[in-house]
């Protein structure tokens, strides 16, 4: 029997916008209860997600994820803090650029892998002053014109 393919793909379009990305990693969550079945049913938001470091460990927090509707008592907690699983290295990198002014970490992207797991794209990011934040409504809109256009 072949296995069901699951495309959900969750992002946080307001992330780019606000934030230019210098590096990105994809992480694993650790979920409890029904926190997956509530991700496979698209019922998450990272509108509002950053990660922080907690002792050498990297966590998650904003990030919304819907109480699953058909489950009972087990239910988890839609805001709590997600634990992110990273090897060693890519931690300490992360927290060695953390502390340099002006830059965070931000969630980018929650996406069902090929092996059935939870996966977070986190980015190293730099805040955008709003002058940046004009020059990429200006490109965006002078690519759409030229899609338009049929360039």
């Amino acid at each position: 029997m072949e296995k069901k393919k699951h495309t959900v793909q969750i992002s946080n379009r307001r992330a780019s916008f606000d934030y230019t990305f210098l590096e990105t990693y994809t992480a694993g969550i650790r979920l409890v209860g029904t926190e997956i079945k509530s991700i496979r049913a698209g019922k998450c938001s990272l509108q509002d997600a950053y990660c922080f470091f907690s002792g050498n460990e990297l966590y998650v927090r904003g990030m919304n994820v819907a109480l699953y509707a058909w489950g009972s008592w087990g239910q988890h907690e839609p805001l709590r803090d997600r634990k992110l699983l990273l090897n060693r290295r890519e931690l300490r990198h992360l927290r060695a650029e953390e502390k340099n002014k002006g830059t965070t970490i931000v969630a980018v992207k929650l996406f069902i892998a090929e092996n059935g797991y939870a996966k977070l794209v986190i980015a190293l990011a730099k805040g955008k002053r709003e002058y940046d934040k004009r020059e990429s409504i200006k490109e965006r809109d002078t690519r759409r014109e030229m899609e338009r256009d049929g360039y």
